[in-house]
This record gives C-alpha cells, sequence and structure tokens, in this order.
C-alpha cells in the first residue's frame, strides 16, 4: 500500500476538488511555500470560469472531472459548498484507492459523513477562515485516524499552517472553532468600522480613520501572538493612570463589550452545532 511518509512529504500532488477562493488561496500558498509541486497537481470545477481564473492564479492546472483528479494526485481537497458535497461523494468514491488522504473544508460536514460517503479512512476536517485568503487564518483540524505519529496529520498542520496558525482539536470542538475563528473575521470587521467611525466622530478624514482602525486591529493581533504576552498583561501596559486609555476601557466596560463578544462566540458555536446537526 502506498502511502506518504515522512521522507516524502513535500511537495505533495495535491488535487482541488472544487476551484473557488478558498482552493485557489490554498494553492497559491502552498506553491510559494514549496509545499506542493504545481506540475503534479490539478483541480476540477464544473464552471469554465472558476477553472480559467484557478489556473491562472496558481499555475494548476484544471479539469472537468473530480475522478480525473484523483487519478493524478494523492492528497484531495474538498473544496466545494455543503450541499453538493453528496454529489462529489458519490463520484469520487470509485476513483478511490488507499493512496488517497481526503481533507475537506467543507462546513458542518462531519467525518463519519465523508467515511460512510468515501469508504476510506484516511480523512481529515479542516475549518479555515477567510483570512486564508491573505495568508492569516487562523484553522482548526481533526483527523479520523488519531495515532500521533500519523503522518496524515504531520501533513494537513504542515499545510494550512503555512497559510497562518493550525490546531489539531477532536471533530467536537470544531463547532467552537467555526464560532471563534470561522465566524470571528466578522466580529473583528464590525469592531474596525466601529473603532473608525469613532475616529470620524473625533474629527478624522475617514480614509485615515479606518486606515488607523485596521493597522491597530493587526499590530495587536501581532503583539498578542509575537510577545506571548497575556491580552491582560498587554492591555495593562497600555492603559496607564488616569489616562486616555482607561477612560476608554471603562466605557467598553460600562457597555459590556466583553460579555457581548462572549455571547456573540457562543451564539456563533451553537448555530454550527444546529446546522451539523441537521445534516
Amino acid at each position: 500500500m502506498s502511502r506518504v511518509t515522512h521522507e516524502d512529504l513535500f511537495p505533495v500532488s495535491v488535487g482541488f476538488l472544487g476551484a473557488g477562493q478558498m482552493a485557489t488561496a490554498l494553492a497559491s500558498a502552498w506553491a510559494k511555500a514549496g509545499l506542493l509541486d504545481v506540475a503534479r497537481c490539478r483541480a476540477a470545477d464544473p464552471y469554465p470560469e472558476a477553472r480559467a481564473k484557478f489556473e491562472a492564479t496558481t499555475g494548476v492546472q484544471t479539469v472537468a472531472s473530480n475522478a480525473a483528479v484523483a487519478a493524478l494526485c494523492d492528497v484531495l481537497v474538498l473544496a466545494v459548498k455543503p450541499q453538493v458535497v453528496p454529489d462529489v461523494l458519490t463520484e469520487l468514491k470509485p476513483a478511490l484507492d488507499p493512496r488517497h488522504f481526503v481533507i475537506s473544508i467543507a462546513a458542518g460536514v462531519t467525518l463519519d459523513t465523508l467515511a460512510s460517503g468515501l469508504g476510506t479512512e484516511r480523512l481529515a476536517r479542516v475549518m479555515p477562515n477567510t483570512p486564508c485568503l491573505v495568508g492569516a487564518s487562523g484553522t482548526g483540524y481533526a483527523t479520523r485516524n488519531k495515532r500521533p505519529n500519523n503522518t496524515d496529520i504531520d501533513l494537513v498542520g504542515k499545510l494550512f499552517g503555512a497559510v497562518g496558525t493550525a490546531h489539531h482539536l477532536p471533530e467536537h470542538s470544531l463547532d467552537a472553532v467555526t464560532g471563534l475563528s470561522g465566524s470571528g473575521p466578522a466580529f473583528v470587521y464590525v469592531f474596525i468600522e466601529a473603532l473608525a467611525d469613532g475616529g470620524v466622530k473625533c474629527g478624522l478624514p475617514r480614509p485615515v480613520a479606518l486606515s488607523l482602525a485596521a493597522q491597530t486591529v493587526l499590530g495587536a493581533g501581532k503583539m498578542v501572538l509575537e510577545t506571548g504576552q497575556h491580552p491582560g498583561a498587554l492591555k495593562d501596559a497600555v492603559a496607564s493612570p488616569g489616562g486616555t486609555t482607561i477612560a476608554g476601557l471603562h466605557a467598553l466596560e460600562r457597555a459590556a463589550f466583553r460579555a457581548a463578544a462572549m455571547d456573540a462566540v457562543e451564539a456563533a458555536t451553537k448555530r454550527a452545532q444546529e446546522l451539523g446537526r441537521r445534516e
């Protein structure tokens, strides 16, 4: 049985089933990082426009048939909308053999559903987020085979670590990942917009206010990730006694800002759980 090993892990032949924005971003980032062999990769999509755009952006050849991709590639990335997954699984199952490892980024589609539809245990379910499009994703992933020395786990971690941060988790945790990092960018966009509106209210031109707000959020995030300090410690370092920052923090606390953020993540997580039960 042919399997991916540590010795020949990269570059790997990856086939994309679906050639939309997320697949295009992943292929471009992985090629740039030297993780895939573009000449040995393929992508399939039913829409000629999507195939043309994917090929022009990534340099990866495209075809119309998912089975044709499976015939040429060892690692298959399922990057289609959840509602079309059953049809794709039906088409793909006869084309699979033990060398194939299937990575699904289809929201809400469980490993049990994938295993039942494909007849394989070499599976991973991944929840990236839209900042994947700019190489800054926060990703959670679960694998069917949980052996700690499994090279499939290493492969997923390396691939998605190349487009941001990636965390191997039990599958039941992926609903919380959906609520936090999957939905989280929208919450952050609202905060950026509100910061910018505050700047405009205080007299800044709109483009300047928006630039400062977005850069402030980006910089604060980098501070958390790169210094390793707790956000509370970083916050305290900015909030000098009797100063401007502590006055603003008081206003946020008065408006229950932190509770609202926690409620948003909880609400999104519960909705992800509801959608999963309907699968």
